[in-house]
């Protein structure tokens, strides 16, 4: 062994072949920053050794111990420069700003080494200081050391070879070598056409060789540490990209990478919400009420977009269950498509519900986000919950099991079936009803777990229960749901005559919170529920109401959905979500978690819907005003008919429908004066 070190110190007296250009880590050849400087004249001492000339060495070299001076060697006084004794920092520390003053004259220090021009920085650089015992060549030596100058620090030359990974490697190190070179390759051949006829003013833009090596490196080992699992497909994707990539869009690509490295960054700010937009409709709640028959959405032609206009057959149901037979079990993932099998039950062998195992998947929907000034190229598709591009990432999420939904009625009915709002005379006729409902997935599919219902316009809340799925439940869906275990844990058991909420007034905040809520046993109770608070004439109010009235099997005549009243530029499919819908149209943000409120409230949801539809009916009726309609005695009378009282308090489908002349005499009914005169024309009955 110490054979070996002596023949490898031996090494260090042969200069390096590749000199001051070596990026060899450790090289055990000889290089200008190893050998000495000159001896300092007798005359003035040699500069002393400070910690930021240690750094700088054991930076260039790697660490090494300190030696003895002969100073430290013949004397018990040794030169130190901090109070207590200083230990050289590790490789690639920054070393301290700080200034040191010379020694005297008396003490002799041993020359430090200096570094290769090519790696020396101003921000390392140490003046250079002779020490004489004059006050004034102190002064201007202590000048020199106290204001250095902090500026980037240039990066290390590299060869074009893959890095080493903290982590496993994604692929062998032939393969990396290979994809390097050949992404490096149409990284050279597009700064080459632009090199061509580059303009002044676009130097700038042009990569040097050594920089389009950091580039493939850079993006190399992006994609190796990033995305491990698909590094292969990725690397490969990007090498194709390239090569299809024209000169025009690489100097777009380089010139927005250069903007955003030397313009000022200014941080980015959340759009704050202005003030609240406030709702005048210049309308009594009951005459918004009877206003609502101008929203009312028409569901008939909406079948494909997910709305049940009609309770599936008996035929239909039974088809379903025997495909569902058919199928033992086997469904397709709700979030990661993956088939699995789930058993309603439990199975024998084990009690499992699911098979598969875990499932890994993206919490967060996809977006398109917006494009970086200064670019031509359209931004890839992310996920909101991890930024991920589409296509690049299996997931951020692990969930304990896999999960489904059904979407079919007939599917839906074999479950629980499907039923029309049958009448209720008890039922007031002066207000609509706002609901919302949650939903989580259990070996049945996705069913309900919670049904929230409000009176609209106050916003009053007329029911709110927890709801004990058929099937076992797999995920409770928490984080949109906003229903945890603890809540079904905590929840008071339902029975007739029982209050549905318990409120209670806060004493540190001041505001209302719900200590425990009421669990029902199934969702048909539910359903019953929700069925003695409204008609088929109650116009029920919501956000995608297809999935809420799904949800409890039920299908209603009168609908509106705020989903379609502020329908998407694109159409459908495609629609705004509530919260954009409330940030955009009213100033509010609703759906916030908090450390009190976890996930969505159906209670907030619901009235977050109502509040939408007041703004449309105030919208609706300025244009109506704007055209003649009037409001006489709680009635809405058109144009032409302001000076009549049309009897019902309100006009009916046939009566808007109908022109002037199409009117029959079943209609007519006596008039009824309204100014005194004795005189009138022809009203007609609704």
């Amino acid at each position: 062994m110490e054979a070996m070190e002596a023949v490898l110190r031996n090494f260090k007296q042969i200069p390096c072949p590749d000199g001051d250009q070596c990026t060899t880590p450790s090289c055990q050849w000889q290089h200008s920053w190893d050998r000495n400087p000159p001896a300092a004249s007798s005359s003035a001492s040699p500069a002393p050794v400070t910690k930021q000339d240690e750094t700088l060495a054991q930076d260039t070299d790697g660490p090494r111990k300190r030696r003895r001076t002969s100073s430290e060697a013949g004397s018990a006084t040794a030169i130190t420069t901090a109070t207590g004794a200083v230990s050289p920092p590790p490789l690639k520390r920054k070393a301290p700003e700080h200034s040191t003053l010379p020694a005297p004259a008396s003490k002799v220090q041993r020359p430090v080494a200096t570094a290769p021009a090519s790696l020396t920085t101003p921000s390392r650089a140490t003046a250079s200081i002779s020490a004489s015992p004059s006050t004034a060549s102190k002064q201007s030596a202590a000048k020199q050391i106290t204001a250095p100058k902090q500026q980037a620090t240039p990066r290390k030359p590299e060869t074009l070879n893959p890095r080493h990974l903290t982590s496993a490697a994604p692929a062998s190190h032939e393969f990396r070598f290979k994809a390097l070179k050949m992404l490096h390759e149409q990284f050279k051949r597009l700064n080459d056409e632009v090199k061509k006829d580059v303009k002044e003013d676009e130097q700038k833009l042009v990569l040097t060789e050594q920089e389009l090596i950091w580039l493939a490196l850079d993006a190399e080992q992006k994609m190796a540490t990033e995305k491990p699992v698909i590094y292969t497909n990725v690397i490969k994707n990007e090498i194709m990209a390239y090569r299809k990539k024209t000169p025009g869009r690489w100097r777009d690509e380089r010139l927005a990478e250069w903007q955003k490295k030397n313009e000022p960054k200014t941080p980015v700010k959340k759009l704050r919400l202005g003030p609240p937009k406030e709702v005048k409709t210049g309308l009594t709640p009951q005459e918004e009420v009877s206003f609502l028959i101008h929203l009312l959405t028409p569901i008939t032609e909406l079948a494909e977009h997910g709305y049940v206009v009609r309770p599936p057959t008996y035929e239909e149901i039974r088809r379903a269950c025997e495909g569902e037979e058919a199928s033992l079990g086997w469904e397709v993932c709700d979030r990661c498509t993956t088939r699995f099998q789930v058993f309603p039950g439990r199975r024998e062998e084990d009690g499992a519900l699911t098979s598969g195992g875990t499932c890994t998947h993206h919490s967060g929907r996809a977006y398109f986000p917006e494009r970086v000034p200064g670019t031509v190229d359209r931004p890839p598709k992310r996920y909101r919950c991890c930024q991920e591009t589409v296509g690049e990432s299996t997931g951020c999420t692990v969930g304990s099991t896999h999960v489904f939904k059904a979407s079919a009625p007939s599917r839906l009915a074999a479950l629980m079936p499907f039923m029309e709002t049958p009448p209720n005379p008890s039922v007031p006729k002066d207000r609509a009803v706002c609901f919302d409902c949650e939903m989580g997935y259990t070996a049945r599919g996705l069913e309900l777990i919670r049904l929230t219902a409000t009176s609209w316009p106050d916003g009053k809340e007329l029911l709110d229960v927890i709801v004990r799925p058929i099937g076992e439940v797999l995920d409770l869906n928490s984080r949109y749901s906003g229903v945890w275990p603890e809540d079904i844990a905590n929840a008071e058991e339902w029975s007739p005559g029982k209050p549905l909420t318990t409120v209670v007034e806060s004493s540190d905040t001041g505001r209302t919170k719900k200590k425990h809520m009421t669990i029902v046993p199934s969702p048909m109770v539910a359903r019953d529920l929700l069925f003695s608070l409204i008609c088929p004439e109650t116009p029920l109010i919501g956000h995608a109401l297809e999935n809420d009235l799904n949800a409890v099997r039920i299908v209603h005549p009168t609908i509106i959905d705020t989903a379609l009243l502020f329908p998407h530029r694109r159409g459908l499919p495609m629609r705004y979500s509530l919260k954009m819908l409330m940030e955009t149209e009213l100033n509010k943000a609703i759906q916030v978690d908090t450390k009190e409120n976890r996930g969505h409230d159906s209670g907030e949801d619901a009235r977050a819907a109502g509040e939408l539809v007041r703004l449309k009916v105030m919208e609706k009726w300025d244009q109506m005003k704007g055209e003649g309609w009037m409001v006489v005695d709680g009635a809405f009378v058109p144009p032409g008919w302001g000076k009549t009282n049309i009897k019902g308090g309100a006009l009916s489908e046939r009566f808007l429908e109908k022109e002037e002349g199409e009117l029959g005499e079943e209609d007519e009914v006596e008039p009824v004066v309204l100014d005194g005169s004795g005189t009138g024309g022809k009203l007609y009955s609704l």
